[in-house]
């Protein structure tokens, strides 16, 4: 597995300079300190309890940053100033609109120092940060400015006037913005929160002061205090399954909405009649971490073979570095936790059942590089079959036919997502599939409830 050279944190080389002006190298040390603090009210804040979540460079294992820790007491602070934040809850809807086309604009025109900090702080390659997750954010942020003021209700002509209202939950909380697409789950969550007027703990863009707060802190403090609130209405988590279970139980107290995207084991499902460069291509995006990645490849009998040859042929193509660097497919995994779980999984398979059929092993004497690795004769009983692995780990599995491919790709607990590469099946494979997401329009749904209001009209003699 090639290792990029020159693999060295050096923000003034020759090949990260061609990418920057000198001042974009300052903006990113100076955001990486100044964004840090807690956000209240339109005010940094430090913690009450002096504790910080240091922030480390997963390319060089560097310290980056240290984050304000938010504590219950915090939290209630940002709480009262949701609350007064009338002046956006009370705004004109097109209005509303017209400040989200503005943080659209504010996040374009520092397209490239976000990239960067993405870089840094996640280990993601520059590129896919750049063309993929600061383009996605202003999709997303674009696509709900035109939402605004199109939430619209129903009347029913019974009599009276009958109104069906799209109301928007008062205090909503994006909660467990993912590290491995930061800018982007920002975006999913507080967008069509925003387009409706309820007011969210998330990062502040020029809104009405107190509208926008954010308290960055662990399950255990900041968490368990905003679930257990009885003022906060609505939370949007992002995690993994088992921290979920907390979520459902927590918000008894209100009975608060919740919405959760939660852990995968997403199959892939590639017939033989499908184009076989696009069907291996995109399980090693974002070193594996990426939610909706098929991390269990289910490959028809005839081209088997010829798919695992493939696989190993990109695998081994993977150029591992310093993710701002040119020529670089593939950064580090985030953190140690993560890649020492990836690595206590292939160690689980290697000598056993499942062919190694290349790398499974660390890469580089400084980072947390883990080559791609591709394991054959997978069955679905193995840990790399069941467990979700986060990391560049491919696991190629036969099947014969459509009613056993079926029944296997559901045999799972997770159910995000799943892929389906053919010229003819895919409309009776995805009906069948139990896997899904929400999109669009409907995802505005998740922060609003329906409030039917009752009118008498008198109707006088024409």
């Amino acid at each position: 597995m090639p290792l990029a050279a020159n693999h060295r944190d050096d923000a003034t080389s020759d090949e990260i300079k061609s990418r920057f002006k000198p001042k974009d190298v300052l903006y990113v040390i100076f955001f990486s300190h100044l964004l840090s603090q807690l956000f209240i009210n339109n005010e940094w804040h430090e913690s009450c309890s002096g504790r910080k979540i240091p922030v480390y460079n997963p390319a060089t294992g560097k310290l980056l940053s240290e984050v304000e820790e938010a504590d219950p007491v915090k939290v209630e602070s940002a709480r009262v100033a949701l609350q007064l934040g009338s002046p956006w809850r009370s705004m004109v809807a097109s209005n509303r609109g017209q400040l989200l086309t503005k943080l659209a604009d504010l996040v374009e025109r520092d397209w490239l120092l976000l990239a960067t900090l993405e870089g840094l702080d996640s280990g993601k390659v520059f590129l896919m940060a750049y063309f993929v997750d600061l383009m996605a954010t202003i999709k997303t942020l674009r696509y709900y400015c035109g939402w605004a003021h199109k939430i619209h209700g129903k009347t029913t002509p019974v009599g009276e006037c009958y109104i069906n209202m799209l109301i928007p939950h008062n205090v909503c909380v994006p909660f467990g913005l993912q590290w491995n697409f930061p800018v982007m789950m920002f975006a999913w969550k507080i967008a069509p929160a925003l387009c409706l007027v309820a007011l969210c703990f998330c990062v502040q863009a020029g809104f009405p002061p107190g509208g926008v707060n954010v308290v960055p802190g662990y399950g255990q403090t900041a968490g368990c205090a905003i679930s257990h609130h009885m003022d906060i209405d609505k939370i949007a988590f992002t995690g993994s399954t088992a921290v979920s279970i907390c979520w459902e139980t927590y918000p008894e107290s209100n009975l608060k909405r919740v919405t959760l995207e939660l852990g995968r084991k997403n199959p892939n499902i590639v017939f033989a009649d499908c184009d076989l460069e696009q069907a291996h291509s995109g399980l090693f995006f974002n070193q594996g971490q990426c939610c909706l990645a098929g991390s269990r490849v289910f490959v028809e009998e005839p081209i088997y073979e010829e798919f695992v040859h493939r696989s190993v042929e990109k695998a081994r193509s993977k150029v591992l570095g310093n993710p701002l660097l040119q020529g670089v497919d593939q950064g580090p995994q985030i953190d140690q936790k993560q890649f020492d779980k990836i690595m206590d999984l292939i160690e689980s398979e290697k000598n056993k059942r499942a062919t190694l059929e290349c790398e499974g092993s660390a890469c580089g004497q400084q980072g947390l590089f883990i080559q791609p690795t591709v394991f054959s004769n997978v069955t679905d009983s193995m840990r790399i079959a069941k467990e979700e692995i986060f990391g560049p780990v491919q696991q190629i599995m036969c099947f014969r036919s459509i009613h056993e491919v079926i029944q296997r790709a559901n045999a799972t607990y997770y159910g995000l997502a799943a892929g389906v590469f053919t010229i003819d099946k895919a409309l009776t494979v995805s009906s069948a599939l139990q896997a899904g997401m929400v999109w669009g329009e409907y995802a505005i749904q998740e922060y609003a409830e329906v409030k039917a209001v009752t009118i008498e009209i008198k109707r006088k003699n024409s």
